[in-house]
């Protein structure tokens, strides 16, 4: 309870102690003026009643606003409630265009490895290649070289020596002059 409430019921309370104490005087008529004539009645009855009625009257003015604060806080919710779907379907709508730009981003850095992997097999084929190609020419070179030395050695003449295996004969060529 807030200290509004406590002190509105103590005075109510107040109001209504005297009004039993003194209730028969309450009810004695007196003669009054209501403006344009004279009248006898209870004037403390009347000034009960208009009291009694302006708190009636205060009573549902409160309800009033409080209804009212009550309405405005629930539209002013439902507006609240609107605005976070939009900004949610905002944020997604950033989350998916964000994830579109990733992908995108990841495809053309994919396609960018590809180009580069195939290049550096292109790349490693070539040089494949040209080893080969070396290899070859390193063979058809100590090739050629052994058949040099072979004609010389014809040339020179005769074998030195021959050794009988049991596979066949084997010529031992003479000892180079260097």
């Amino acid at each position: 309870m807030g200290i509004r409430t406590i002190v509105l019921a103590v005075i109510v309370l107040l109001i209504a102690a005297l009004a039993a104490l003194n209730w028969g005087i309450l009810l004695t008529p007196t003669a009054m003026s209501i403006g344009f004539m004279q009248v006898t009645a209870p004037l403390g009855l009347i000034m009960l009643g208009l009291t009694i009625l302006l708190a009636i009257f205060f009573v549902a003015y409160v309800v009033y606003l409080q209804s009212s604060v009550l309405l405005e806080t629930r539209r002013h919710n439902k507006e609240m409630q609107a605005q976070r779907d939009l900004a949610d379907k905002a944020e997604a709508s950033r989350f998916t265009e964000l994830r579109s730009f990733l992908e995108t981003q990841e495809n053309t850095h994919m396609a960018r490895n590809a180009e580069r992997h195939s290049a550096l097999l292109a790349r490693v084929e070539q040089l494949e290649s040209a080893v080969r190609q070396r290899a070859d020419q390193t063979d058809n070179t100590v090739a050629a070289h052994i058949g040099q030395l072979e004609d010389r050695l014809d040339r020179r003449g005769a074998p030195v020596g021959t050794v009988e295996t049991g596979t066949g004969t084997t010529i031992i060529p003479p000892a180079p002059n260097y």
